[in-house]
């Protein structure tokens, strides 16, 4: 069921990024993709939508992005990931973009492989902790 569930908002970003920039195909090799997710990096980027691979090794900052959605997809490892609430000493880092310390009120997850979130414009998100690694895939849909 849960493969059933990642299968399905995978090819729904993907129908959603095929509807709104159709005018060509990307492909993207393995051996990019595998790099990507071992230290990060962008595989794609188009006028409505970036994916990248992502490596982690500890938490992150809190972040707000007023015109992105996120989706995420685990490939490896585990994190604690904390989303919604308010973005505590939330600070502009560039136009529609800030970065925060703490999240009040949000709800906790613990994402591990196989794993699929999706946060919507405007949600403060986290990555509070990371017990060991953590790689994902992540696709932003940029509102137009």
């Amino acid at each position: 069921m849960k493969l059933l569930l990642t299968l399905t908002v995978l090819a729904s970003a993907a129908v959603l990024l095929t509807a709104a920039d159709a005018s060509g195909v990307t492909y993207v090799g393995h051996e990019k993709v595998a790099a990507a997710l071992a230290k990060g990096g962008p595989l794609v980027t188009g006028t409505n939508h970036l994916v990248s691979g992502s490596h982690r090794e500890k938490g992150g900052k809190v972040e707000v992005h007023e015109r992105e959605t996120d989706i995420m997809y685990v490939t490896d490892g585990e994190a604690t990931f904390v989303t919604g609430g308010t973005a505590v000493g939330a600070k502009a880092t560039k136009p529609g973009q800030m970065i925060g310390s703490d999240i009040s009120g949000g709800e906790t997850h613990h994402l591990t492989k196989g794993d699929v979130i999706v946060i919507p414009a405007g949600t403060p998100h986290w990555f509070k902790e990371v017990p060991k690694t953590v790689s994902y895939f992540v696709v932003k849909v940029l509102k137009q």
